[in-house]
């Protein structure tokens, strides 16, 4: 049965994910129970979860907000979702059996029929549906459960990036899908591993591109000359 706390939960991580909850927004309590038209108990509850799915952050004494999109946290996700879904990817290959290739393909042959449609949301289902099924036989929970959360956390990145630039098309998604899909019911992990590992890599590189540059530290204001630095003492 789902809750309020299940409600608020994925209604918050759709508006942090779309971007409609820009990143590093203060998420102040009044705000969500007015925006979501909750009280406060079922909004904390998804605030602490989405905490620990890293898409909102706490500060003490300051609160919750929106998690925010950097090229380090890019390139720690990149990095990590490449060592978690090549494992995955490969115990499914030497594990599948044919129910496992059988929804590969289907997941494939949809997601590239849903690429020829203007319905962002549909392929973005399609999208994870599609590497879901790659690694659905690894035999791991806690593979497909990581599998899930770094998913979450680049499927941010995808939807900022679309928000600020549109794709220049030079980069053909369905071959590559398709490329990684026919290694995979080849039964052949390392070319398999090999592709995937590309595709999110040109992912990473084109979505490096497309992030706001990190903001420069401040800089130590200059003192006027004959005003002393608070605390220092006069010279003996």
């Amino acid at each position: 049965m789902k809750t309020l706390a299940d409600t608020a939960h994925a209604a918050l991580r759709h508006d942090i994910i779309s971007g409609a909850l820009a990143p590093g927004l203060p998420l102040r309590m009044a705000f969500l129970c007015e925006r979501y038209s909750m009280g406060m108990s079922p909004l904390r509850e998804a605030l602490n979860r989405l905490q620990a799915e890293r898409l909102v952050t706490a500060i003490s004494l300051r609160g919750f907000f929106v998690a925010p999109l950097t090229v380090d946290e890019l390139t720690d996700t990149t990095d990590t979702r490449i060592l978690i879904e090549t494992e995955a990817l490969a115990r499914s290959i030497d594990r599948g059996g044919e129910d496992w290739a059988a929804a590969v393909q289907t997941a494939l042959d949809a997601l590239l029929d849903g690429a020829t449609r203007h319905d962002a949301d549909r392929l973005e289902q399609l999208h994870h549906d599609f590497h879901r099924a790659l690694v659905a036989a690894c035999g791991s929970r806690w593979l497909l459960d990581l599998f899930e959360k770094l998913y979450s956390e680049s499927e941010r990145f995808r939807f900022h990036a679309l928000t600020v630039e549109a794709r220049d098309g030079t980069r053909d998604l369905a071959a590559e899908h398709r490329a990684i899909a026919e290694a995979a019911l080849a039964r052949n992990s390392a070319l398999a591993v090999e592709r995937l590992t590309a595709h999110y890599r040109r992912t990473e590189t084109e979505l490096v591109a497309r992030l706001p540059p990190p903001e420069a530290p401040a800089r130590p204001r200059r003192r006027k000359p004959g005003v002393k630095a608070a605390g220092s003492a006069a010279p003996a």
